[in-house]
């Protein structure tokens, strides 16, 4: 397998999954460049028991995971709110959507960030250690929660 073409397939997805953990992004850089560390280290001992894109997807969880415990006692910086004039209305609610998803428990909105980078739920369970019927019933819930929030 070429690392070039791996990284270059997968580097933005993977950040905007870092992203939406941290929602800070030095921090979301910093354990982006950590999970290809690891990609490039380990790709020789890929099994391919699963898609190059899960195997990467659960390395990146566990960096995630790993860097939230170890700072677990330091508050992720605010979200960004330089927004452009004509932007303003479509950015707000993006905004408020961003917010929203970060007040959501860690699974939720690991689960939540994968659905709107629009991976398929199977993926999602085998890369989370789940069911489908289980992501799917996630998935419902964790929209209710977010319409819920938008409405009040």
């Amino acid at each position: 397998m070429d690392f070039k073409k791996i990284y270059h397939q997968y580097n933005q997805q993977i950040y905007r999954l870092c992203i939406g953990y941290t929602n800070d992004e030095s921090w979301a850089k910093d354990i982006l460049q950590d999970t290809f560390i690891a990609v490039w280290k380990n790709l020789d001992k890929f099994r391919g028991e699963a898609s190059v894109g899960t195997w990467i997807y659960r390395i990146a969880v566990n960096n995630c995971l790993k860097q939230l415990k170890k700072n677990s006692k330091e508050k992720t910086s605010e979200i960004n709110m330089e927004i452009s004039a004509p932007e303003i209305e479509v950015n707000l609610k993006i905004l408020q959507l961003r917010k929203f998803i970060n007040e959501l428990p860690e699974v939720d909105r690991l689960i939540i960030s994968m659905e709107l980078e629009e991976i398929p739920q199977a993926e999602i369970a085998e890369v989370l250690g789940m069911s489908n019927g289980n992501i799917r019933v996630r998935i419902h819930r964790i929209k209710e929660v977010l319409t819920k929030k938008f409405k009040s």
